[in-house]
Formats: C-alpha cells, sequence, structure tokens
C-alpha cells in the first residue's frame, strides 16, 4: 500500500486581526496558480474584507460540509472533500478555530494534520495570541482571554513560518477604516485588544517566535553556523578577583537592554585549590546572578580560552563580559592575554567582546568577527 509523502505546511502568522495575513495567503496563491499548481480553497474567512474576498477570485473553493448541531446547520471545513478532490495546495484560514461539537475533530489545526498526512501541502493563518504557551502571557499583557488555542508544536513543525508585520499607524488606520472590523466595533475593539501598548507587545511576541522557529530549524540543519545565534545571550566570565560582583551587574544590565539570557562563568584549572575567601566570593557571585534570573556555570578546565570558547559555542552566546586582566607587562609577554586568546577561538563566531576596567568605568567591546 502506497503512503503518500506529508505534505509541506507553511503558516502566516502575525500580532493580531488585520495585518494582511489572509491577503498574503491568498497571493501567493494566485501566483502559484498562474505557474500551474492544482490550488483550492478549504476554508476562507474574509469577515466582510472586499480586498481580500476580490483576491479570492478565479480560485476554486471546496464547498465546506454543513455540520449538524442543535437543530441548525453550520458550516465546516469539508476535509473529506479536499482530501477526494486532492489538490497539490489547500489554503486554509483561522487555524486555531474550534470546529462544531459535532465535527469529526474539535480544532481546525487537527484537520489540517490530517491533510497534510494525505500528501498535500497547507497554507494556513494564525493570529499569534493563538499559541498556547504564550495564553498566559498575552491574557496578563491585553486583559482578554484567548480560548481558542493550539499546541505550540504545530508551528514547530511547520516547515515555513512567514510573519506578516505591518506598522501600529498602518493596522489602526485599517481599523479605522473598517477593513478590520464592521464600523460599529470599532470604538470597542481601540479601548480593548486594539489598543496601541497591546499591539506593540504582541508585535514584539510575533517577530520573537518567528526568530525562535527560525534559530531551531537552523541549529537542526547545522548547529555550528553562525547563523543560530539570532538572539542575544550574555555570558560575563567571573574570577575569585575583587570586582566580580561589579561585573556581574554591569553584565546583567547589559542583558536587560537586550532582553537576553544571562549566563555567569566560573573557570578553574583542576590543579588549584580555592580558599574559603575564594569560595565564598565565587558561591557569592552564584547567588547574585541567580537573583538577576540568570544561569551560573563552573568548568574545570587548564585552558580558561578554551573553556571559555566551548561554552560560547554550547550555549550560543553573542556577547562576553570580561574583567580587564591584572597581569603585568612581563607576564603578559611570557603568557599572552586571555582576551586576544579568547578573540582568536571565536573567530568563525558573531561574538562581541566587552573589557570593564576594574574601576567599574563602561566596557571597552570588541568583535572577535572583526579581530
Amino acid at each position: 500500500m502506497h503512503i503518500p509523502k506529508r505534505g509541506k505546511h507553511k503558516v502566516f502568522i502575525g500580532m493580531a486581526p488585520g495585518v494582511g495575513k489572509t491577503y498574503r495567503m491568498l497571493e501567493e496563491g494566485q501566483q502559484l496558480k498562474a505557474e500551474g499548481v492544482d490550488v483550492v480553497i478549504g476554508l476562507l474567512e474574509t469577515h466582510g474584507r472586499k480586498e481580500t474576498a476580490d483576491k479570492a477570485i478565479g480560485l476554486e473553493v471546496v464547498p465546506p460540509a454543513q455540520i449538524a448541531y442543535q437543530n441548525r446547520l453550520l458550516p465546516e471545513m469539508d476535509v473529506a472533500a479536499i482530501c477526494d478532490r486532492q489538490p497539490q495546495l489547500v489554503l486554509i484560514d483561522e487555524l486555531a478555530h474550534t470546529n462544531v461539537p459535532t465535527s469529526d475533530r474539535p480544532k481546525r489545526y487537527q484537520d489540517v494534520e490530517l491533510i497534510l498526512a494525505a500528501g498535500i501541502d497547507v497554507f494556513s493563518t494564525l493570529n499569534i495570541q493563538h499559541l498556547e504557551s504564550l495564553n498566559d502571557l498575552v491574557t496578563q499583557i491585553t486583559g482578554v482571554v484567548i480560548r481558542e488555542r493550539l499546541p505550540d508544536r504545530i508551528l514547530e513543525e511547520a516547515n515555513e513560518v512567514v510573519v506578516i508585520d505591518v506598522t501600529l499607524e498602518t493596522l489602526e488606520e485599517r481599523l479605522q477604516d473598517g477593513k478590520v472590523y464592521a464600523l460599529d466595533k470599532i470604538p470597542q475593539a481601540l479601548t480593548n485588544f486594539f489598543q496601541r501598548r497591546h499591539l506593540i507587545a504582541l508585535r514584539e511576541l510575533a517577530l520573537r517566535e518567528v526568530a525562535d522557529n527560525v534559530e531551531e530549524q537552523a541549529i537542526d540543519q547545522d548547529p555550528s553556523t553562525p547563523f543560530c545565534n539570532i538572539h542575544e545571550r550574555v555570558l560575563v566570565c567571573v574570577s575569585t578577583y575583587e570586582g566580580s560582583m561589579r561585573l556581574l551587574r554591569r553584565a546583567a544590565r547589559l542583558a536587560s537592554y537586550m532582553n537576553a539570557p544571562l549566563y555567569g562563568l566560573f573557570v578553574c584549572p583542576p590543579d588549584r585549590f580555592l580558599s574559603k575567601s575564594e569560595a565564598l566570593q565565587i558561591e557569592g557571585c552564584q547567588r547574585l546572578c541567580e537573583e538577576f534570573g540568570g544561569e551560573f556555570l563552573q568548568v574545570q578546565a587548564s585552558n580558561i580560552p578554551q573553556a571559555i570558547a566551548k561554552v560560547a559555542r554550547d550555549y550560543r552566546i553573542t556577547q562576553i563580559v570580561l574583567g580587564e586582566t591584572r597581569r603585568s607587562r612581563w607576564q603578559l609577554f611570557l603568557r599572552g592575554s586571555l582576551t586576544y586568546r579568547l578573540m582568536n577561538l571565536l573567530t568563525e563566531q558573531s561574538v562581541d567582546l566587552h573589557i570593564m576596567s576594574h574601576d567599574g568605568r563602561a566596557p571597552r567591546s570588541q568583535n572577535s568577527a572583526e579581530s
């Protein structure tokens, strides 16, 4: 028995209704149809938007199934008809939609999984607030409880995720023009979900989610590629010398500015035993790092620059904060600068080094890729 190859799934995601996800999906569907691809519409929600409806003209529509519920017939996507039709590509709106209770499957994303399993490619649309893992955060941001949700794995398993992004001014203009909701619903939308501060936060969530998705796919394909480091990650290297606490605070501020995770690192040679005061210093650094929400790492290694470089690779670090060297010129001549050796080890990674002086002045920055 021949088992069809799973179809490919492309998701158009945005921060809110009205950004143009459905329009873009239809636009790409029309382009593919013009190139000879067999394209059908499985489910389209125009919400009365004329531009969206016009963009669907000329595309075959698979009629919806009529599902009986509470003495009424309600339309839902006809999965069986789509699978029987066997198009190359089907366009399906509103991936997080909840089906009529008497449907074969409770959620539209489950219908999509069945279509994909039948070897049919799918284009679908999704708003960022419908992701399960973001539910509590979206409620906290907007005060709105999102009841239609889908598991994050649907986005993670997608072959391609495209963020449809517009400026807040453009979205507000579309809303005011009645291109998102009916005119009588605009005042309510502007005072609730469509408040500017809500849209700013949702837009950031959408962009970040797609960046996460791209990063994970890149890592799966080639874990060593510098392209994997899409997000900033800050590593601060502490020692038993005084000043490490100040170094940690500086790195924590840098991580906060960049909205980046913070990592603390102490590298100790295996043949060295810490005195009581030195051990207390490192314990204090660990506590402070964890208070900042960071992760503290302790590594035993005789070659400190190599140990730092390995941690930077393993944790995909983009920013490293170091203290200024305490070695004399003679020691630097004999053994070399840790910073210089570290930069040489990081030449194939896009990592910035920040060297902080002992008196707490702003750090000097160097890019290892440029050294």
